[in-house]
């Protein structure tokens, strides 16, 4: 069937391409009473955006918010949720000379292979255009979790290129180290390290001057997810992590905890101890390192969620490239339009997007169980459904 839904519990399918009308997604699950307008989605929505700095691409899109059904008087009825987000700066003629030619990096050909026909605009389904709503459907997904088990979802840049930022404790970085530079104006690529930040910035920027792209690797912390969540064979919480991140355009790999440098390690050194803690909620089970990225036998432990996903450089480039034409014969293909010399900074709000959906989704298969803290659910309004 067709893969435009994603989640059980909480459940989203999205619908539209980059330069059509607009696109829309319908949010299933969301229970009853969890306070909600547009204004609640506007935020991320705006991190998002084209056209917010110097170092993303400039179309100017609002990406202004329409929510259609699933709210009454502020709240959340318990139904289908519809958002719709319209498209208002495409420039399809940017596109003409390449409907017949198979750029290099993009989905042109792999689409022709599949469907036989394709909407050459800007990438159509495949464009990064279609997260605007998932962004959308998140920003609803993140009120979920935080009433219901104060979770926290923040995303950052940690490397383009070959520049590295320092960073000893991934859970300790909050939201405003990575909007804010610590002067308070804007931090345009996302890193919440500020000597590394401003390298980042001149990197993308001379990638820009010569026409080129390059690529890096994003980092997302959930913290605040209780111990419990995700099934132990194929809907472990890891595999629909992955799965999610890699639902998104442009990224290449995915890891979470130490990931690959596992492999240079025994048994012993990997491994977590486990310890008991005290803090303001009581006593709790925990461990002294957090190698295991927050989540054990596809299970969470409690410990924070840190996953990693490698971005790969923008395929589209204003520059001559080697490619042939449908047909097969030999040709070159220099894409105009307007692009993302590196596609970390506006990245971030998507990953977090897709990390929250997954949360928002395993929290209600784990209430469904009967598992859980006992807590009000959304809205302070207790309702014997949850």
């Amino acid at each position: 069937m067709p893969g435009n839904s994603f989640g059980q519990a909480f459940r989203v399918t999205t619908a539209g391409e980059s330069h059509g009308p607009g696109n829309v997604v319908i949010v299933d699950g969301c229970p009853p009473g969890l306070p909600l307008s547009e204004d609640d989605l506007r935020a991320d929505l705006a991190r998002r955006r084209p056209g917010q700095s110097a170092i993303v691409t400039q179309r100017d899109e609002p990406d202004e918010p329409e929510i259609l059904s699933g709210v009454f008087e502020g709240r959340t009825t318990g139904t289908s949720i519809a958002v719709l987000i319209r498209n208002r700066d495409q420039r399809s003629r940017d596109y003409s000379a390449i409907r017949d030619v198979y750029r290099p990096g993009h989905a042109d050909y792999s689409y022709d292979a599949r469907y036989g026909f394709r909407d050459y605009r800007g990438g159509g389904r495949s464009s990064a255009r279609e997260t605007t709503v998932r962004v959308a459907a998140a920003a609803i997904a993140k009120k979920l979790i935080a009433e219901a088990f104060g979770g926290r979802v923040v995303g950052y840049v940690r490397q383009v290129g070959d520049i590295v930022a320092a960073i000893d404790d991934p859970a300790a970085v909050t939201a405003g180290q990575v909007e804010k530079l610590p002067s308070g104006e804007a931090n345009v690529v996302r890193c919440p390290d500020p000597v590394q930040a401003v390298r980042m910035v001149e990197l993308i920027e001379r990638m820009r001057a010569e026409r080129n792209s390059i690529g890096g690797v994003a980092e997302i912390v959930a913290a605040g997810v209780p111990a419990g969540l995700g099934e132990p064979v194929f809907d472990k919480l890891k595999a629909d992590l992955a799965k999610a991140l890699f639902s998104l355009p442009a990224v290449l790999g995915v890891e979470y905890g130490i990931g690959f440098g596992c492999a240079t390690l025994t048994g012993l050194a990997n491994n977590d101890p486990f310890c008991r803690v005290e803090d303001a909620a009581g006593p709790r089970i925990a461990t002294r390192a957090n190698r295991h990225g927050g989540m054990l036998g596809g299970i969470s432990t409690g410990m924070p969620i840190v996953l990693r996903a490698a971005v790969k450089p923008t395929s589209s480039l204003p520059q001559p490239q080697e490619t042939v034409t449908s047909g097969g014969e030999p040709t070159t293909v220099s894409t105009t339009g307007r692009h993302d010399p590196c596609l970390l900074p506006r990245f971030v709000p998507m990953a977090e997007a897709m990390v929250a959906l997954v949360l928002a989704d395993h929290w209600l298969r784990w209430r469904a169980l009967g598992r859980g803290p006992e807590s009000p659910p959304p809205g302070g309004q207790r309702d014997a459904k949850l």
